[in-house]
């Protein structure tokens, strides 16, 4: 087990790039623009402003230690799925592990039917954005309607002073199925792709970093033909394995959380960033450490119980060196 009070030694030329699934991550007011009725005081699950404050500074915590065994120091850039809004970044950023983080954000409000979004924070001293910029999914549902779910983020900016462009995802849940939600999942695909051919219009060399809870699996073909046209690499696709992933469903793991990128990031340069690993944050203290369950996420909630942990998927990242 990693001690993560001791000071590692800081490594300059490495920084990290992670993405973590925050569970439910709602504030403690009313929005009747949002799902968050379970999520207030007095509700079914009892959402207390003690219970919110816990949570922010267990996330963190885990935040603040992604990558930092192996660089020395936080994140980069951190992209996050399942929050409310962007008070809730603010809360989170301000929080007792990140408060000295030098932490900004980018957040956009989606048309998502529980109101939650995807958003980035990043460190301002090593990352400065440059442009960014949301891509919805057109689905529509049995009867025809609008299905809404959540934008697609771009940010693209400046890490250590070279262009890197980040899309961040949340695809849309299998909680109807597998074979009956595929489709969505294949139009969030289509959409990243149609944003990759874009970047690559205004520069043939865009170094791209994809992150996500995607909700399908490596050999899924929503991840598989998005990876393979672009001749993408998902270092995601070996750390996979029976006792081994990010999400815990069914007595089953699944890695439904993911990094790839462009090949040009295995590059050999002096100056510019390189893939060093890429691997799943799972330490023990993100685990439960008895039950049936052992071993799994240590969640939020199970249902209407509070149980008081961190989040039901573990993050996942990848470190480049120059």
């Amino acid at each position: 087990m990693t001690d993560f009070t001791e000071d590692f030694e800081v490594h300059h030329n490495m920084q990290t790039i992670a993405f973590y699934n925050l569970e439910n991550l709602f504030d403690l007011e009313d929005d009747f623009h949002t799902n968050d009725n379970d999520f207030l005081p007095g509700s079914v699950k009892n959402w207390t402003p003690k219970r919110y404050e816990n949570k922010l500074r267990k996330l963190g915590f885990a935040i603040s230690n992604i990558g930092r065994k192996e660089t020395g120091k936080h994140p980069a850039v951190v992209g996050l799925a399942e929050i409310e809004n962007a008070k809730v970044i603010e809360d989170l950023i301000a929080s007792k592990h990140l408060e000295d983080c030098n932490y900004n954000y980018i957040h956009y409000d989606s048309p998502d039917e529980r109101g939650i979004d995807v958003g980035i924070i990043y460190d301002a001293l090593v990352f400065q954005v440059l442009h960014s910029e949301t891509f919805s999914i057109e689905l529509f549902d049995e009867d025809g309607l609008l299905d809404y779910t959540r934008d697609i983020l771009l940010v693209s900016g400046l890490l250590d002073g070279e262009l890197i462009h980040i899309i961040a995802n949340h695809w849309s849940s299998r909680r109807e199925g597998v074979q009956e939600t595929e489709y969505k999942r294949i139009a969030s695909s289509n959409k990243v792709n149609d944003i990759i051919i874009k970047l690559r219009l205004e520069n043939e060399n865009a170094k791209i970093v994809i992150i996500g809870d995607f909700n399908d699996e490596p050999d899924n073909n929503s991840i598989k033909h998005l990876v393979e046209n672009n001749k993408l690499f998902n270092p995601m696709e070996t750390l996979r394995s029976f006792s081994r992933g990010t999400v815990y469903h069914n007595r089953k793991w699944s890695l439904f959380d993911q990094i790839f990128f462009t090949p040009n990031f295995f590059a050999s340069s002096d100056k510019k960033f390189e893939f060093y690993k890429a691997d799943i944050f799972d330490e023990d203290f993100l685990k439960l450490f008895n039950g049936p369950y052992k071993g799994s996420p240590f969640r939020t909630y199970v249902g209407k119980k509070y149980k008081g942990g961190y989040s039901d998927h573990f993050p996942i990242y990848a470190i480049f060196k120059k």
